[in-house]
This record gives C-alpha cells, structure tokens and sequence, in this order.
C-alpha cells in the first residue's frame, strides 16, 4: 500500500477506507442489477469513492439495454428489495425509457435521494459503449465494482461533462492516482470521447 491510500492489486484497484452508507446503497442494488445486465458505475461516485469529499444526490450506473421482459424482470426484483422507480410503477410501464435510451432512476423506497440514475447503452452510443466494454475493477472492504479506466474516466469529465463539478473530479483523481496513470492510454481514449461531443 502507498500512502495515497489505496494499492493496485492483480488489476484491482483496492482503497483503504471504511464502507459508507452511500456505499451500502449502491451496493444493494449493483447485486440485483448484475444478475440481470452487465453494469459500469461511472462520474461523481468513481470520484467520491476514492476520497474525494463532495456530496451526490445520484450515482450513475450504465447498464446494457435490455428487451423488454428481461427490463421487467429487473424492475420487479428492484421493487421486491425495497426500490421505486421515478418514472413509473412497473416495468411495462418504464420500459420506452428504457427503449428510447433515456435514463431512469430508481431510489429506497420512501427516498428520494440518494438515487440511482440508471443509462441504457448499446453500440449507438460509442463513448459510452467503449467504456461498458473496458472496465476496469475497484474494492472497497467487501465491495467490489466496476469503474470505467481511470483515465478514461479523467478525460470524459474534463472534454464532455466539463462542469465546475466534473473537473474538480478529474483533478482529485489525476492526484490520487498520478502514480498509476498511463499517458499512452489518455492518448488511445481521446480521440473516443472526441466523438461524443460532435
């Protein structure tokens, strides 16, 4: 371990920290979700999740878009396991959501934050699919998830999101990851996320 406060182990990034309840949220409901789609957590929680101090109301989670039934059966275990929906009360419901690649979002039942904004991708959507398809993996305590490559990760929030918000992020992991951060792999990455914002 560095003193940074985390340690890249086997391809994992591990961070040394306790497990919060923002952590615990997003960890009940990654564990129904990977049962029904591959996932990506990505934005503000990669950052929050390794120590940077700043709230979120949402936590953004891509997700491969599904047909309609398989979307249902998702909706119903997220409903069983305490979730609600923003957008509607069923999964048939929801589903043009889901079809039109909107986003949805899900928060406990009762709750309106934190919540989960949940984005469909498929092939359409180049960024976003590239990323899906190139993740890489994070562990906190028991908690293992995954994050978009970091540098990856740096670049969208610096060329496409570009908030106030979105660059203090990146700056906070180009810090806490310097050591790790390959500059070959910022050179594969840009010219991917320079499509997006075309």
């Amino acid at each position: 371990m560095n003193e940074k406060g985390y340690e890249l182990k086997d391809e994992t990034i591990i961070v040394h920290r306790e497990l919060n309840e923002l952590d615990f949220f997003v960890r009940d409901f990654l564990e129904i979700l990977k049962k029904h789609s591959d996932y990506l957590v990505v934005s503000g929680f990669v950052s929050i999740s390794t120590g940077r101090t700043r709230g979120t109301e949402d936590v953004d989670v891509l997700f491969s878009k599904l047909e309609e039934k398989e979307f249902e059966k998702l909706f119903n275990e997220l409903s069983e396991n305490g979730f609600w929906c923003y957008q509607g009360d069923s999964g048939k419901e929801v589903y043009d959501y889901i079809k039109n690649l909107n986003n949805v979002r899900f928060a406990r039942k009762n709750q309106i934050f934190p919540n989960i904004e949940l984005i469909p991708v498929d092939k359409t959507r180049k960024a976003k699919f590239f990323e899906f398809t190139h993740s890489q993996k994070i562990r906190i305590g028991d908690f293992e998830f995954k994050i978009p490559p970091i540098e990856f990760e740096i670049l969208y929030k610096e060329i496409v999101l570009a908030g106030k918000k979105d660059t203090d992020d990146a700056k906070h992991l180009r810090t806490f990851f310097a050591e790790i951060l390959r500059a070959e792999k910022f050179k594969e990455f840009k010219p991917i996320i320079n499509q997006e914002k075309k």
